[in-house]
């Protein structure tokens, strides 16, 4: 994949509250929380890598963040991101 087609957003990203994505990721993808320092939260999932998810639950994801974790970070297809996404 090229970092250019990560960079154009468009208006089929949304933003989103940390909360919301947090919640996504668990209940769509499996993952769940397996170690905390501050806001920091490390996150482990079968089948998926493992990231880190470093939001205050009420700041706000921007697009642009929002699609990096989904397609660069956890690994998903561009379809598949903005399937998940919409059940947010």
């Amino acid at each position: 994949m090229k970092v250019e087609d990560l960079l154009p957003m468009g208006n089929e990203w949304p933003s989103v509250k940390a909360r919301v994505l947090l919640r996504l990721l668990e209940r769509e993808l499996g993952y769940c929380e397996v170690r905390r320092t501050g806001s920091h939260r490390k996150l482990r999932s079968p089948g998926y890598p493992d990231i880190t998810f470093a939001f205050h639950d009420g700041v706000t994801v921007s697009p642009r963040l929002v699609r990096i974790i989904l397609v660069q970070q956890v690994g998903l297809s561009l379809d598949k991101a903005k399937e998940l996404i919409k059940r947010a």
